[in-house]
């Protein structure tokens, strides 16, 4: 991502005994002389003492979470999402809810009598858990789900949740479905997935997903992976796409417009498709033929393209910030259109975005303190890119970084020790310290060990972690695995210490102090 002018998780299962189970109790047969009348009252008052009792005994539905330290009610414990499946019915205006069918297949961790889904600003028409009807509750932001039967750990269920999706109700929120002047589109980074549709809502568990989106014809829908055809009926048109690999909820796209899809090669016969303002396409496509050289050149750095298919989405909106939606990275239209921007620097925000797709997208992070992983290593890209096109020197950018690292540092936190996110503020997490602040210690890794190591290090990082997650301490691991020598102590210090350690080879950088009229230090215009 990247904001205009951006303990293994699987821990602490816990289920729960659900307050509306009621019991499978066989009463005791009655003398055949008392009458009915009080039969039936006496086996009444039985069945709501047993039941009171229950009730007593089993905890209230509440969030639950994977202990992330950054997002601590995101995603849920118990579960290991494989596939979702989600039709949605847009009604051709933005100003009501479009309805929505999640059908999630999983197999469960533990012993299950509640599943807890990530959900809000939507309405829950009703659940069905392996085929039969299951009750429901809402919990803070959580979906909690009482089958009529425990679910066993190490069995397969399938979720099926009827609902609706609310633009309107999600409008001031920091992500879900963004409205553009003609359909939406999806921004769901970093925890707003679940304004969206049912899920469970955290990078550490990716899932395969199929898309179903009927929109009234002369709309055109899209989301990520390939198409799997649009079957016309009438008035409306439902258009399939399916993912060839797994994903993180947060990385799901839709995009509902009067759009035109335009389509080119990219490397190794890559399908390059584009979804454009119908009417601006012919201005935009000189920005649209770069990127099958840009995905060149990624693919010279790190290895070939990890996905199935890959191009830009520009919407006509603003949104602050440009995402890296896997396969279809989602980019404001006035990126392109106004006339302020450097092309260089247009350019370098486009390989920001590709170069997500390989550290980010098909390497995802373990937690979100991880995520110094994806950013650091796009600026690093995107910086480098600039280097080796435009003629903007890595190094003096580095320079600058350095000298703002320890202010970066005591006001957002290390990079891979990030301050949480202000409250009310979701995305206030993508701040300086994990963008530049985390590319510096890329730089310094590279001077440490030497370019061909460092490059050998990130083709395999790539390699080994695709379509999986990775922690920072499987970088520590792997970098000293490549450079054969321990960088533990010295790759700790830069992502972890308060303060900033000596640039190996430039012992002339210094921390710089801030001008004394110097107000709030801009975000980048990237996630």
């Amino acid at each position: 991502m990247l904001l205009n002018p951006r303990v293994n998780p699987r821990v602490g299962l816990r289920a729960c005994s659900d307050s509306r189970t009621r019991p499978r109790t066989q009463y005791g047969t009655r003398p055949r002389t008392q009458p009915r009348v009080a039969r039936h009252r006496a086996a009444a008052l039985l069945a709501s003492a047993v039941a009171v009792s229950l009730l007593a005994a089993a905890p209230p539905a509440q969030p639950l979470g994977v202990g992330d330290r950054l997002y601590p009610d995101l995603g849920n414990p118990g579960y290991d999402v494989a596939s979702y499946d989600l039709s949605l019915t847009y009604p051709g205006s933005n100003d009501k809810p479009l309805q929505a069918v999640t059908t999630i297949d999983a197999r469960t961790t533990a012993d299950l009598d509640r599943i807890n889904l990530d959900f809000a600003h939507g309405t829950v028409r009703s659940v069905e858990v392996d085929g039969h009807p299951a009750d429901f509750t809402s919990a803070g932001e959580d979906l909690v789900v009482s089958p009529e039967h425990r679910l066993a750990a190490g069995s397969w269920t399938r979720i099926t949740v009827r609902h609706t999706s609310d633009p309107v109700s999600a409008k001031n929120q920091d992500g879900g479905w963004v409205r553009t002047s003609d359909g939406l589109v999806m921004a769901n980074q970093a925890d707003a997935a679940h304004l969206v549709f049912p899920c469970n809502d955290h990078p550490s568990d990716k899932a395969m997903f199929t898309f179903h989106i009927t929109a009234p014809n002369g709309y055109t829908a899209v989301a990520n992976g390939l198409p799997a055809g649009a079957d016309r009926a009438g008035r409306t048109t439902t258009w399939t796409y399916r993912t060839q690999h797994p994903m993180a909820t947060e990385l799901a796209q839709v995009s509902i417009g009067r759009s035109a899809v335009l389509h080119r090669e990219g490397p190794h016969g890559l399908p390059v498709r584009d979804v454009v303002p119908g009417a601006d396409a012919k201005t935009l496509e000189p920005w649209l033929a770069r990127t099958p050289g840009q995905i060149a050149w990624m693919e010279s750095k790190v290895g070939k393209f990890p996905f199935e298919t890959y191009g830009l989405l520009m919407a006509q909106a603003s949104t602050g910030f440009e995402l890296e939606t896997q396969t279809l990275s989602l980019f404001e239209k006035n990126l392109f259109t106004e006339p302020g921007y450097p092309k260089w620097y247009i350019e370098s925000i486009m390989v920001h975005e590709l170069s997500h797709q390989w550290f980010g997208d098909s390497v995802s992070p373990r937690t979100w303190s991880d995520v110094w992983l994806n950013e650091g290593h796009a600026t690093w890209y995107e910086a480098l890119y600039a280097e080796e096109t435009a003629h903007r020197p890595m190094a003096d950018r580095m320079k600058t970084a350095y000298g703002a690292s320890d202010r970066w540092r005591k006001a957002y936190g290390p990079p891979a020790l990030p301050k949480a996110p202000a409250p009310g503020e979701k995305i206030s997490l993508f701040r300086p310290n994990i963008y530049d602040g985390a590319a510096l210690v890329l730089y310094a890794l590279r001077q440490e060990i030497g370019t061909p190591a460092f490059e050998r290090l990130e083709r395999s990082w790539v390699r080994q972690h695709r379509d999986s997650t990775a922690s920072t301490a499987d970088f520590i691991q792997l970098a000293s695995a490549v450079a054969g020598r321990d960088l533990s102590g010295f790759l700790k210090s830069w992502l972890y210490g308060e303060k900033t350690p000596p640039m190996p080879g430039h012992p002339d950088w210094k921390q710089q102090a801030p001008a004394a009229s110097a107000g709030p230090e801009a975000p980048r215009s990237a996630r």
